[in-house]
């Protein structure tokens, strides 16, 4: 599966207001860390990554988890698993 990288951000973000849902996607700043952003504590982090895991089929290694800080790490983990 590969999408653009707007498609991806978007679905990105819609997974994650599900979990946050008083998240402003317009105030998100794509360099900056994703958990203090958005003000997520271990367990809605976690339930993000399982989320990304059920859309995308793409395995999240725990080991990987401390390389996915912001939302670009994140983006660009999707993109080349998708790839």
């Amino acid at each position: 599966m590969t999408l653009d990288r707007q498609t991806l951000t978007d679905t990105v973000i819609t997974l994650l207001r599900s979990i946050a849902p008083e998240l402003e996607p317009e105030a998100l700043a794509l360099a900056q860390p994703l958990r203090q952003q958005v003000d997520l504590d271990s367990m809605d982090w976690l339930n993000f990554l399982v989320s990304l895991h059920e859309r995308f089929g793409v395995n999240i290694p725990e080991a990987d988890y401390a390389r996915l800080v912001s939302l670009n790490d994140v983006l660009d983990y999707l993109q080349v698993r998708l790839a």
